[in-house]
């Protein structure tokens, strides 16, 4: 079995990825979701538990599950210890998804992450498609979502790489201000698929 073609999907909150990976997984392609394997990793892998540990002290963990609000509370004030844990937690996110794709049968796979390119999860990838909206259809989107404020949405915003930057960087753009459509969905795989 050849390599499959590896398709990152990213693009900033708001902007329909997660839409897109759960269409894409009902139209029968595998699609590795960096943000969920990272979560159970950093309940299971026992490298990474211990590595946390001692980056937070032991009580970060309760009942075997890492204590994620009291993370947060500490990573978003201190930009250096997001920092030391995004170090700790991306190698293994990375080797996870190693190990995946040598169990996926399909011609193409998609992984997707919020920080692909941030996080150089794009190294991992053969082409880009970035999901976006206009920022203020994003804003209303993750308002709705999260319950939050725009100000509480806007500065989740600037934590991430402008999606000017995003879009420079891209194979595709999926514009998403009216909704997602299967059809212009299965045109960008044909597309894809065509050129490797």
């Amino acid at each position: 079995m050849n390599k499959p073609v590896v398709v990152g999907i990213t693009g900033g909150i708001g902007g329909g990825k997660s839409t897109l990976a759960t269409m894409l997984r009902n139209l029968g392609y595998p699609v590795y979701d960096t943000d969920q394997e990272a979560r159970r990793l950093q309940n299971e892998h026992t490298g990474l538990i211990n590595a946390i540990s001692t980056l937070f002290g032991g009580t970060i963990y309760q009942n075997g599950e890492l204590n994620r609000p009291a993370v947060a509370e500490r990573v978003f004030s201190n930009p250096l210890l997001l920092q030391q844990l995004t170090a700790l937690v991306h190698p293994v996110v990375k080797e996870d998804f190693s190990k995946w794709i040598c169990q996926q049968q399909a011609k193409i796979v998609f992984i997707e992450s919020a920080v692909l390119l941030e996080g150089n999860f794009d190294s991992l990838t053969d082409a880009i498609i970035v999901v976006t909206a206009s920022e203020k259809i994003r804003l209303q989107r993750v308002m709705q979502r999260d319950g939050i404020s725009p100000e509480q949405v806007k500065a989740r915003m600037q934590h991430q790489l402008p999606e000017e930057e995003k879009i420079k960087r891209a194979d595709k753009v999926i514009y998403t201000d009216e909704g997602l459509k299967e059809d212009e969905v299965k045109r960008v795989i044909g597309e894809l698929l065509v050129h490797r």
